[in-house]
């Protein structure tokens, strides 16, 4: 049996859940029809959806019709939930997209039809409830053609000579064909619609079940299966959700080889390869679900075990997928004087992964939490949650528009990192790019110049956040950032060096350049008695927006343009009161574009760039043996590297003049500074003189030998706290719920020390625990240490580096200087967060190539 997913897309109000239960019930995978009005439609289960008659959530659904097995993904309609419908399209082999007959083709339908031909997912179109519709079927066809392609071809005239005709006019192969024998075979059909030279309509009533089996047999008859690999596994995570009892579950596609339960799956993160294990797969049908023991390519399940992946992810040969739509508005959480918002926000984030699009935000100054929302259902539902799910009582103040920031012409930044041991300069190049480009991160940097695994080092750190503009903080987009230039230090550059001078260049390089602040657009549709079209012209005029279309009956118009969302926001309210609720209109978030009072909004933020301890522009240089800070505009004359040495023409294998120069007196600059630290404490080095040969002289003593280090087994050591805190991804885990921190490290750890044959000791602060005695536990070739009342794991750390480095090798894993200090002092060897943890994703690497080979 043939097994397709498809996902069923339309505009708020188009009819879609109804069509839904209509194909269910035609395929017999329910034996009743749900009626939304009824609020006991099969697929909107959660309370809140058949309260409101809209769908929430995507969810899925199994069609079993003919020889085909259909995946119906359930998609929402309403505009302010666009970002959970983007999502599911990576794992659609078609969609079926729902036009309603009296609406026609909307503002929100053309936004999924751009969606739609952004992924190159083939596309089938049913225009419903033509039963109410005063426009007849070649109207709607017609509409279709002119508004959406002139490759929207009427399939409910299948077989016939016109049908044959048209669809062969559309494809030269085809037309060859239809030439030949005058007809088309199903063959050429289904892959010129594989590959949207034809889009398929089919026109009727879903809830009278008019023209939903010719849709049903159309899936069937004119679609193909994927293929996907055998061997290689992938797959394309959708959705974070959980399910009845709290669990949390990966909704996902398997897009190549198999999955099955107690399998280990390899997680790519910012710190490196994480593996979980599968403790349960699932595959959901509505509110029901049943177990599966394998999970082949092509099937969508629910995967229950890693806790690290995230909506959009790929898995095995699968890349990270890229949504474009992004919530423009931003409300501030108002909670009751009881409740502590940091608690509220650590379990908010849990809300936060099944809705990535719910961006929160810690103002840790003000102790305030803000939320980015699409629009004003969407905070009504996450109301809904915050009391069902929290038992909380929470109000949301009116809220803010999100602007953005970009570059109005190309611009060079530096940044340079020098406190003492430590060092890294980075220079990078700046430039505009076309509206929705969002950050593009290059490299045109000679490996000569800077070496290769520090370059991957910056281009991850331009990557990594989302970077401030200089006029009002606002994130920056839109941009092509290229690293040119740089320089590390052979002993005192870690990697956490280069993301500080990463940082620095971009925010200097803002500086210099000429900002220009976005603000966020609404794409508008305004339906409305003709009498009034003449005022909400004028409105449109004074909000600064445009209106690009207008349609003219006898009795009503219709506007279609684009208007900035500040002003835009509040107009449903004043159109339904001007026009005695006859007038409608439709939002869609659309372009950002240079804001229409720009000069206003900067004075209104009051924002001071030089004055952002977080995000800093000037450089931090050495001198005198302490780090000092230099501005923006005057570190560019005290830069060790330039940008341009990697331009000279130097012969093959060679390292250009330029760069030999920086290299070598940057280090000679450094041993000097260094040379000059050590005189000031110990006073003046003088050359030693060679010793006068004397006749009969005694015997030269014989040199003390160096002491041998040890040779015994290694140890490694971890501060537990610190290299968790020390992780960007642990860190945020640790947020929501540090045991499961903890346990990721220490599991991370078990797997690392059993490849190395190592032992490893990782130590957590205990000493505030009263009448704590501590405890030991073991953990495979790990031990896991809480340390007694007022013992800290600095102390514990010391005392057992001292006794173990005498005869075994001993590492420790710590970002304090202080005790980095000590330890070597101890004869133990220090090692940063950065270094152990790109160890640990290294050996990740080795042991599932190991176990493939296997």
């Amino acid at each position: 049996m043939k097994r397709i997913v498809a996902g069923i897309m339309a505009h708020v109000d188009a009819g879609k859940t109804t069509l839904s239960e209509a194909m269910l019930y035609l395929s017999g995978a329910t034996e009743r029809l749900g009626r939304v009005d009824k609020k006991d439609a099969y697929l909107d289960h959660y309370a809140l959806e058949r309260e409101r008659g809209i769908t929430i959530f995507s969810k899925q659904a199994i069609i079993k019709h003919l020889d085909t097995e259909l995946t119906l993904i359930d998609t929402p309609g309403h505009v302010d939930f666009s970002c959970e419908t983007e999502r599911t399209l990576s794992i659609q082999d078609y969609a079926i997209l729902l036009i309603s007959a009296t609406d026609g083709v909307t503002a929100h339908t053309k936004t999924l039809w751009q969606l739609l031909a952004a992924r190159k997912i083939p596309t089938f179109i049913f225009v419903n409830k033509t039963d109410i519709s005063t426009r007849i079927q070649r109207e709607l066809a017609d509409e279709l053609r002119t508004t959406l392609s002139p490759r929207c071809v009427d399939f409910t005239l299948a077989d016939s000579p016109s049908f044959f005709e048209e669809v062969a006019s559309l494809d030269e192969g085809l037309m060859a064909e239809y030439f030949e024998t005058e007809r088309l075979d199903d063959e050429g059909i289904v892959e010129a619609i594989r590959s949207r030279q034809v889009f398929p309509c089919y026109f009727g009533s879903a809830l009278k079940l008019k023209g939903v089996d010719a849709l049903l047999r159309g899936l069937d008859r004119f679609t193909t299966e994927t293929l996907f690999s055998k061997s290689l596994f992938g797959a394309r995570v959708y959705k974070i959700s959980r399910d009845k009892n709290g669990r949390r579950m990966t909704l996902a596609r398997i897009t190549g080889g198999s999955l099955c339960p107690k399998d280990t799956l390899e997680i790519r993160t910012r710190d490196g390869v994480i593996v979980e294990k599968v403790e349960e797969i699932r595959v959901y049908n509505g509110d029901k679900s049943q177990p599966l023991k394998e999970a082949k390519a092509g099937a969508v399940c629910a995967i229950f075990g890693p806790n690290s992946t995230k909506a959009g992810m790929g898995l095995g040969i699968e890349s990270d997928d890229i949504t474009t739509l992004s919530p423009p508005l931003c409300y501030r959480l108002i909670l009751p004087d009881n409740v502590n918002p940091y608690e509220v926000y650590m379990k908010l984030c849990v809300l936060g992964e099944e809705e990535p699009s719910l961006s929160l935000l810690w103002e840790g100054e003000k102790r305030e939490i803000k939320v980015c929302l699409m629009g004003d259902i969407q905070l009504e539902v996450l109301k809904h949650l915050l009391k069902e799910r929290l038992a909380l009582d929470a109000e949301f103040d009116t809220g803010e528009v999100l602007y953005r920031e970009t570059v109005a012409e190309t611009v060079r930044g530096a940044g340079h990192f020098e406190p003492l041991c430590h060092y890294a300069e980075v220079h990078l190049e700046i430039e505009p790019l076309p509206e929705g480009s969002g950050v593009v991160a290059a490299a045109e940097c000679d490996r000569e110049i800077l070496a290769l695994n520090w370059q991957r080092l910056v281009m991850t750190h331009i990557e990594e956040k989302s970077h401030s503009g200089v006029l009002t903080g606002s994130p920056l987009t839109d941009v092509k950032i290229t690293l040119i230039g740089g320089r590390a230090h052979q002993k005192h550059t870690e990697g956490g060096d280069f993301r500080e001078a990463t940082y620095r260049a971009i925010r200097q390089g803002l500086r210099k350049a000429k900002s220009i602040l976005l603000e966020p657009t609404f794409d508008f549709r305004i339906d409305l008695p003709l009498s009034n079209m003449g005022r909400a012209l004028t409105d449109i005029n004074n909000m600064f927006g445009e209106a690009k279309e207008s349609i003219v009956t006898e009795d009503s118009a219709t506007l279609v343009g684009n208007c900035p969302v500040v002003t835009m926001r509040d107009y449903p309210k004043v159109l339904r009161a001007y026009t005695h609720g006859f007038g409608n209109i439709t939002l869609i978030p659309g372009a950002y574009v240079p804001a229409h009072n720009q000069e206003e909004i900067i004075a209104a933020k009051g924002y001071n760039p030089d004055l952002d301890d977080k995000n800093p522009c000037g450089s931090v240089f050495c001198k005198a043996g302490a780090g000092y800070g230099v501005p923006w505009d005057e570190a560019d004359e005290k830069m060790h590297a330039s940008p341009d040495a990697q331009s000279e023409e130097v012969e093959e294998g060679q390292v250009p003049q330029r760069a030999r120069q920086l290299r070598y007196s940057g280090t000679i600059e450094e041993d000097k500074e260094l040379m000059r630290i050590f005189e000031a404490t110990y006073g003046k080095v003088k050359p030693r003189k060679a010793p006068e040969k004397k006749e009969n002289s005694a015997p030269p003593k014989e040199e003390r030998r160096a002491k041998p280090k040890p040779q015994g087994e290694e140890v490694i050591l971890l501060d537990g706290y610190n290299v968790i805190h020390s992780s960007d991804r642990l860190k945020r885990i640790a947020e929501t719920d540090f045991a499961l921190a903890r346990d990721t490290l220490i599991r991370a750890l078990c797997n690392y020390t059993a490849f190395k044959r190592c032992k490893a000791i990782i130590v957590f602060d205990a000493y505030r625990v009263r009448d704590g005695k501590g405890s030991v536990e073991k953990c495979g070739n790990t031990t896991v240490v809480y340390t007694k009342e007022r013992e800290t794991a600095d102390a514990y750390i010391e005392r057992v580096t001292y006794d173990m480095a005498k005869e075994k090798r001993v590492r420790v894993v710590t970002a304090d200087m202080q005790e980095q200090f000590i330890i070597l002092g101890n004869g133990a060897l220090r090692v940063s967060p950065d270094e152990f943890f790109a160890e640990l994703a290294s050996a990740e690497i080795e042991i599932g190539e190991m176990y493939q080979a296997k």
